[in-house]
């Protein structure tokens, strides 16, 4: 449907909906009077119906007067207040958010999701416990005590030379008795 097509007129009860073939023409009694009754109805009857239509449109009319004259006035009060189509926003995001968190279906989310949270809290602090224990457990095991006593080995060759002698390395914090020798070699 292109918008040549649509209803523009906001009095038209077919604003926006009209096909191709449909037009926006209002009933009028006097043409329709002169058409034929439609079978099964009796003439008298037909009459009643197109004048309660001509009432129905009539209050439409009406209707749409009422409610364009309702949002001007709505329009202007939110003007005096300050209140724009933004702040209008936000307050109803705002509701819908409370709305949400109100709901059941949020509150039974956020339930499960609590709970579940700690287990996890719980199940992760067990692991980390047994981590540590075994930590612990390996510390103190056979082949690590070899291992740190071959680290402090190393150590103390490489910064040692105070308690031993033997080493002419200098302290790597370029404190001590000696002082830098002017070349290091790489």
């Amino acid at each position: 449907m292109d918008s040549a097509g649509q209803d523009i007129n906001l009095n038209s009860p077919n604003k926006g909906l009209l096909s191709d073939s449909m037009t926006d023409v209002p009933v009028d009694t006097a043409v329709a009077a002169q058409a034929p009754a439609v079978e099964g109805l009796t003439e008298t009857e037909a009459e009643e119906l197109r004048a309660e239509l001509a009432k129905v449109e009539e209050e439409i009319v009406t209707l749409r007067q009422v409610l364009a004259a309702k949002e001007r006035h709505c329009g202007e009060l939110k003007r005096k207040l300050g209140l724009s189509a933004l702040e209008g926003l936000k307050q109803n995001l705002s509701r819908s958010w409370h709305d949400m968190q109100v709901s059941n279906a949020y509150k039974k989310t956020q339930e499960t999701l609590s709970q579940a949270g700690q287990k996890t809290s719980a199940a992760l602090s067990t692991v980390g416990s047994a981590i540590s224990r075994k930590l612990g457990d390996m510390r103190n095991s056979a082949t690590f005590k070899s291992f740190e006593d071959r680290v402090g080995t190393i150590k103390s060759k490489v910064v040692g030379g105070r308690e031993n002698d033997s080493d002419n390395l200098p302290s790597p914090t370029g404190s001590g008795d000696r002082p830098l020798p002017d070349h290091i070699p790489f």
